[in-house]
């Protein structure tokens, strides 16, 4: 049996977003917020700031949905939810282009739940501006 090239490429691609991946340091939390550049992509808001982290991953994640906008936790954790599995299947765009190691905070601003379609577009939309501006300051 022959598989091709891309197919091949798809099964060895693993999507999981792993313990090492996920942003939980809060030294690193708050000098994301201090020295952190933005993009926005409504819903969506990333901070994010190139870091010498010794993992083995070129991106460590941290997703938040403010209190403010939603005050039950059930509400926010399904949000909370929905972004990290949206950036789960989208991440290897960042990890084909990206060499240098990241590590970004992915912010929902809006006030009502969006749909997983809407977001998983807004992700791919906000992870491949994300790209743009690395490779750009890389130049």
């Amino acid at each position: 049996m022959v598989i091709s090239a891309g197919l091949r490429m798809f099964v060895l691609m693993r999507f999981t977003l792993g313990k090492e991946e996920r942003l939980k340091s809060k030294k690193l939390i708050g000098r994301l917020y201090e020295e952190g550049k933005v993009i926005k992509v409504f819903p969506l808001r990333m901070v994010y700031i190139q870091t010498e982290h010794t993992s083995k991953f070129p991106a460590q994640v941290g997703v938040s949905v403010p209190k403010r906008n939603f005050k039950k936790a059930v509400d926010r954790n399904r949000i909370k939810r929905l972004l990290r599995e949206t950036y789960r299947k989208e991440k290897h765009t960042i990890y084909e282009t990206v060499d240098k190691p990241y590590v970004f905070m992915i912010s929902y601003l809006a006030r009502d739940e969006w749909k997983y379609a809407d977001l998983e577009h807004k992700m791919k939309k906000l992870l491949t501006q994300f790209i743009t501006e690395v490779t750009q300051d890389e130049k």
